[in-house]
């Protein structure tokens, strides 16, 4: 029998992102959004990002694990107020950004969010094919990936100084 999503579960409440996930418009942009901010702050104690990696892994693990067991519980495969994976994907792109200021984090949102919304392949490969919760995460990771390496490209060639 298929349960109700419930918003005392602190399950949910992890994966929308505070409940970001269940904004009515794009609320994978919005779940992108609210990772800004923490990006920046982060972002302005210059930490490098190899020290982040320990905890992304963690995270990236125990949300694939979480995702997984709501889609059974729900019957629902990557619904769309699951937006963690945003996080984890924007995070992905920002351990790229060479310039830790606004336009910079800017660029990467938008390579992200086009390249989450294309999924280029190996991304739309675990969108389609990996139907465990991993294949709803690693997706966004990819993307980020992508986002990523096309910032570092254009700024290596001198294209994006700001």
């Amino acid at each position: 029998m298929k349960q109700q999503i419930s918003f005392k579960d602190m399950r949910v409440c992890f994966l929308s992102l505070f409940y970001v996930g269940f904004f009515p418009k794009a609320p994978g942009t919005m779940g992108t959004i609210v990772t800004l901010p923490l990006l920046y702050f982060l972002g302005t104690f210059q930490i490098p990002f190899f020290f982040f990696i320990p905890i992304f892994l963690l995270l990236t693990f125990i949300s694939s694990i979480i995702t997984e067991q709501l889609q059974k519980e729900f019957q629902l495969h990557d619904p769309s107020w699951i937006v963690f994976d945003e996080t984890l994907g924007m995070m992905t792109a920002w351990f790229f950004i060479q310039e830790q200021n606004l336009a910079h984090l800017a660029a990467l949102f938008f390579l992200f969010r086009f390249f989450d919304i294309v999924k280029i392949w190996p991304a739309s490969y675990f969108d389609k094919k990996v139907h465990h919760g991993s294949g709803v995460i690693i997706d966004d990771i990819v993307s980020g990936v992508y986002a990523g390496l096309v910032y570092i490209t254009l700024y290596n060639l001198g294209l994006f100084r700001i």
